[in-house]
């Protein structure tokens, strides 16, 4: 296989496009598609400070790899957040990956671990319930990662989701009947609480075996191994019949967030409400008396 622009070795071809790419032309590609998103979407303003979500896997790496590209052509500042759960036999491979990466790229990082927040690690939270790992873990390190972005004085914080992240969220809330999950999904965000640090998913418009390519095109130091609590996501068997349908049906992820974009304002509309309360406890934002981040604590 040629690329269809320069007839080098090609290294991916992108069937939505029938377009095969070498090295280079899709590292063009990327980087192009890349800042064209954070240009329409309005993601990055002019002298705001990000914050980074980095776990040290493909996704978070090539997220502060492109940003650190960004700021050579605009001025903002960014810092790298790390959230260490306690996972044994998994998070330190994950956690060097980051660390290694981030200095590479002469990007500040903060790591901030559950054992420091909530007195305990994931393993000890789910030692007797380990099908409820990912809800805990998602619920924990949201909080973690809001705090510690406001604490920084940050005003977006940046994650590493995908498109395919994205599609299984999409799905995963659908099949829960979770309304105010499923209508309050980026990239159109309402505000409810000033303490709530606004996300904001800049790889959300990339496959994941694009980003993986684009990482291993550019000698990015990740970490590709599994947390042992993934066996017993749902995200895992949604991805699996996203993929067969992709396979069946090309183009099946991009059409499936393209149409949800596209009602997403008026569920938010509908859903979301103009503002929220806080915790009865922590102080934090919520719409329950108490949020569910005490619940977990109080178990």
């Amino acid at each position: 296989m040629k690329c269809s622009r320069c007839k080098k070795d090609a290294i991916y071809f992108q069937r939505q496009s029938g377009q095969y790419y070498c090295g280079e032309h899709f590292n063009s590609y990327f980087v192009k598609k890349f800042m064209r998103g954070i240009r329409e979407d309005k993601l990055i303003k002019k002298d705001e400070k990000i914050a980074v979500a980095v776990s040290g896997g493909k996704d978070s790496l090539t997220l502060a790899f492109l940003l650190k590209k960004l700021q050579v052509r605009y001025p903002f500042e960014m810092e790298a957040v790390i959230v260490d759960e306690g996972i044994s036999g998994y998070r330190h491979h994950t956690l060097n990956a980051a660390k290694n990466q981030l200095e590479k790229l002469e990007i500040d990082y903060h790591i901030e671990t559950f054992k420091d927040n909530f007195g305990k690690t994931l393993d000890s939270f789910v030692e007797n319930n380990k099908e409820n790992a990912c809800s805990t873990c998602g619920v924990l390190r949201r909080y973690i990662l809001n705090k510690k972005a406001r604490e920084l004085s940050c005003t977006k914080l940046a994650t590493g989701h995908n498109l395919d992240d994205e599609d299984q969220s999409v799905i995963m809330n659908l099949m829960r009947g979770d309304v105010i999950r499923f209508s309050r999904g980026q990239n159109y965000y309402k505000k409810i609480s000033d303490k709530f640090v606004e996300r904001i998913k800049p790889l959300r418009y990339f496959l994941e075996k694009e980003i993986v390519i684009f990482a291993l095109n550019n000698n990015l130091s990740f970490d590709s191994s599994e947390c042992p609590y993934a066996l017993y996501a749902m995200r895992g068997e949604v991805g699996k019949f996203l993929d067969r349908m992709e396979e069946v049906r090309p183009t099946t992820k991009y059409s499936l967030l393209s149409g949800y974009d596209k009602i997403l304002p008026a569920l938010n509309q509908c859903f979301i409400p103009e503002s929220i309360g806080v915790c009865e406890i922590c102080g934090e934002p919520t719409m329950d008396g108490t949020c569910m981040r005490c619940k977990i604590l109080e178990k």
